[in-house]
């Protein structure tokens, strides 16, 4: 991510480094469902804990397109393609391949809790990219785009783009699939309660985030 006639941002160096070990860490903290308590009219919320991470992705992203640009932006999202895939084969090795040491028992629940199918690994791929993608644009041109209204496109950004990556996630990983008695998964009833679960989350964290991460990077630049 070299600037053109200089050195690389201290911001930019900084922000590119937590988006990748970020992007690795969703896919771990997703074995873990986590209850968002019971809200009137909502109901009984509960999440992957991997959203968590997923949504200062989506901060991390919009905050590189407010302060160098759309491009610069979706190419840091392109860059988030190679720890994700690195990480995928790492864990696929060491469930599969790498034999556990003879007295370690917990194989079972590691491989159990890391170890994801190649649909699911590619339902993930296919989500992250597009979402990540969708968000940078979205974030870029609505209400004029950079300069204005930060906090409301990063909101209305990420709202719609958790949206997307929720369909397209669920939809790729559990289309056809039949549960142990036969019946056909109910992922429009999972995309429901997932979605829901995400909007409260994007409104929650993303507008403030957004702020701290912008101001922090301009600090870090003027500091540099």
């Amino acid at each position: 991510m070299q600037e053109q006639g200089g050195a690389i941002p201290r911001s930019l160096f900084v922000f590119s480094l937590l988006y990748g070990g970020l992007a690795v860490l969703a896919g771990v903290l997703g074995t873990k469902l986590a209850s968002l308590g019971h809200w009137p009219l909502l109901g009984d919320l509960a999440v992957e804990s991997g959203i968590f991470a997923f949504l200062l992705l989506v901060v991390l992203s919009s905050a590189v397109a407010e302060l160098f640009g759309q491009n610069m932006a979706n190419r840091l999202v392109r860059y988030g393609f190679i720890p994700l895939i690195v990480s995928m084969i790492l864990l696929t090795l060491v469930i599969h391949v790498v034999p556990p040491a003879p007295f370690w028992s917990d194989q079972d629940a590691f491989a159990r809790l890391l170890g994801q199918g190649a649909r699911m690994q590619f339902a993930g791929l296919i989500s992250y990219g597009t979402s990540q993608t969708l968000n940078v644009a979205l974030f870029s041109r609505i209400a004029g785009g950079q300069g204005k209204f930060l906090l409301l496109r990063a909101w209305v950004a990420s709202m719609l783009s958790q949206i997307v990556d929720t369909v397209l996630f669920i939809s790729i990983s559990f289309y056809g699939v039949v549960d142990q008695s036969g019946q056909a998964m109910p992922i429009v009833q999972i995309m429901e309660g997932q979605i829901i679960s995400k909007l409260v989350l994007s409104t929650i964290m993303v507008p403030p985030f957004i702020y701290l991460f912008v101001q922090l990077g301009r600090r870090l630049d003027r500091a540099s």
